[in-house]
């Protein structure tokens, strides 16, 4: 069941948590997508600038594997 969250530091949280499995950077035009998949949902956060993305990107946790979508 996916759920949107709006909050960059919350889903900074929810990415950190033990239950998180794995993450996907999808990027369509000027939008990026973070999607992590936990236990229970699949958290996704939607972001249009390109700088806060590139952001996010770099404080993911290391021990969480990413896959990089490209459309």
């Amino acid at each position: 069941m996916p759920k949107q969250v709006q909050d960059i530091k919350q889903f900074l949280e929810i990415a950190r948590r033990k239950d998180a499995k794995s993450g996907r950077i999808k990027k369509n035009g000027s939008q990026t997508k973070f999607k992590v998949r936990c236990s229970r949902y699949l958290y996704t956060l939607v972001i249009n600038d390109a700088a806060k993305a590139e952001k996010l990107k770099q404080s993911l946790p290391p021990t969480l594997s990413i896959e990089t979508i490209k459309n």
